[in-house]
């Protein structure tokens, strides 16, 4: 039998890599969390899909927590903004019902990643689509009357708490057992005595009902009402400043 001959393909002759860039690196993050999940989003990983060495991304991104808050704001970008009004006899047509929608919005996002959910809660998120949902969350707040002060630092406990919403179901929803779980405490709820839990006895229905959706916006609702009637420690300053403009 004779061997055939051996071939090479020169530098010259390969197809030149794409250059490296941040926005290709993300964008190539982006799709491999989709395709396989936040977990499997690393600088190694992320090299090989870009047929290159992890040093070479290091000149792009600091390491895997700034990689990730990077693939978070640009999930953002699909947080709705600009909710359509609904019908205002039904009573959702003021500032404070467009806000939670917006919340809504980005807790959704959130809901579709599990693994982002989770990243979300120490992830430093600072670009573009950050800013845009913070800006319009302000806007929302101040058409709202809210003073400024205590409209930032509300933004701040609003986003915290649609966070962690997205973590708590992101993780139960992964767990086998949690089904389980919610039959065990309606259980013990309901079962509490009336002699030694007079209060949880009488409130347990309560305790347990309405639909996550109901429960969420309803969160949000409270809170907005808190941030809206909560005077900061600086909110004096803050009303001087109105004053003044």
């Amino acid at each position: 039998m004779t061997e055939r001959p051996r071939t090479s393909t020169s530098r010259r002759e390969r197809p030149a890599k794409p250059a490296l860039t941040r926005d290709g690196i993300v964008a190539t993050a982006v799709a491999l969390m989709r395709a396989e999940g936040l977990e499997k989003v690393t600088m190694r990983r992320l090299a090989q899909e870009l047929d290159t060495g992890p040093a070479s991304l290091y000149v792009y991104v600091a390491n895997t927590a700034e990689l990730h808050a990077a693939v978070l704001d640009e999930l953002l970008g699909e947080v709705e903004l600009n909710p359509a009004e609904v019908d205002k006899g039904a009573g959702g047509g003021d500032w404070a019902a467009r806000l939670v929608r917006v919340l809504t919005s980005y807790t959704g996002v959130l809901f579709e990643h599990p693994g982002l959910a989770r990243s979300a809660l120490t992830a430093r998120p600072s670009g573009e689509h950050y800013l845009r949902l913070l800006e319009r969350l302000l806007a929302i707040l101040d058409e709202g009357g809210v003073p400024r002060t205590q409209a930032a630092w509300g933004v701040d406990v609003l986003l915290q708490f649609a966070t962690a919403t997205a973590a708590e179901h992101s993780t139960r929803s992964q767990s086998p057992d949690t089904a389980d779980e919610w039959d065990a405490l309606t259980r013990a709820v309901h079962g509490a005595p009336a002699r030694t839990h007079p209060h949880l006895h009488t409130l347990a229905g309560s305790l347990l009902s309405g639909s996550p959706e109901d429960r969420m916006a309803w969160c949000f609702r409270m809170l907005i009402n808190g941030i809206t009637h909560t005077p900061t420690p600086t909110s004096d300053t803050d009303r001087a400043d109105s004053a003044d403009s």
